[in-house]
């Protein structure tokens, strides 16, 4: 079911209102961006279930010690997705979507942790169980990846959500890697974000199970409604926080802001997740403009 007339609309609006106030402030805008790496990389990270908390993860990328023994490959797959997200949004005007692309950052993802698959996708008798989903044969990979890219490339008549919420569920029903492809599928969904002028979003660990229930609805029913509302919901979310700071609004959490209007926190929290009221989170805290005015 293709995203609604009124959503379209709706994120349409913040990106004009965005691209508006953006002129001048693309230094504030970089500044934003890098504050979030930290809550990107481990939001995708622990959706993999690793066990870095946001600020072991923040401690890693700031090359700082950490109070207890972590796995070296957890403190790689920090900095490598750092690295990977720091690439591709310095390569987004000069570089275009293809396979090329993809095995760049799959190398950029998995070297140093495991080089023998790291930049390739699966070979002959790699097979790979996602819950109960197996994967496409490994024979089929090359050819499923190449008719992915070419439909969306050739797919003029959707909303660019609309095409992006099928591709990230088409790349992620093939899963065309041994290791990293969640992580890398979600790489590639704000590189087509970033690609159409839009900034990126998070997806984030605690919705995880939102999240896997799109897949399901793919592969059942072919249905991307799930996927969609999903991607709706963080883009207004993206928009939201970048809108706050562009107006250079006094940005109060979401509890300080019910105990200074003496409203229903709870209500507030509900309107937040709904995206009903301009609110969005850092570090997992909501938060709002002190001028807004809830009605």
């Amino acid at each position: 079911m293709p995203i609604s007339n009124l959503k379209k609309k709706r994120i349409l609006a913040l990106k004009k209102e965005f691209d508006r106030l953006r002129s001048g402030k693309e230094a504030l805008l970089a500044l934003v961006d890098e504050a979030e790496v930290p809550e990107n990389v481990y939001n995708s990270n622990a959706i993999e279930n690793s066990t870095l908390t946001l600020k072991e993860t923040e401690k890693i990328l700031l090359e700082q010690e950490v109070s207890r023994d972590i796995s070296l490959r957890e403190v790689f797959e920090a900095k490598n997705l750092a690295r990977v997200i720091a690439y591709k949004k310095n390569k987004v005007k000069e570089k275009t979507l293809g396979k090329e692309l993809i095995l760049l950052l799959h190398q950029m993802l998995i070297g140093g942790i495991d080089d023998q698959i790291s930049g390739r996708f699966r070979q002959a008798g790699e097979y790979v169980r996602v819950g109960t989903h197996i994967a496409p044969a490994p024979e089929k990979v090359e050819s499923l990846i190449d008719q992915l890219l070419t439909d969306y490339e050739n797919d003029h008549a959707d909303f660019f959500l609309d095409k992006i919420a099928a591709f990230h569920l088409g790349f992620e029903t093939i899963h065309p890697f041994c290791d990293g492809n969640g992580r890398i599928g979600r790489v590639l969904l704000n590189f087509q974000l970033l690609q159409a002028g839009f900034p990126r979003v998070i997806i984030r660990d605690k919705e995880k199970k939102e999240y896997y229930k799109a897949f399901g609805e793919w592969r059942e029913k072919k249905s991307a409604k799930t996927m969609e509302k999903i991607l709706v919901l963080a883009l207004q979310e993206s928009f939201n926080k970048r809108i706050s700071y562009l107006k250079s609004e006094t940005i109060v959490s979401l509890s300080d802001y019910a105990s200074a209007k003496s409203l229903s926190l709870s209500s507030l929290i509900n309107a937040a997740r709904r995206q009903s009221i301009p609110a969005f989170r850092e570090k997992g805290v909501w938060k709002i403009s002190s001028e807004f005015k809830y009605e």
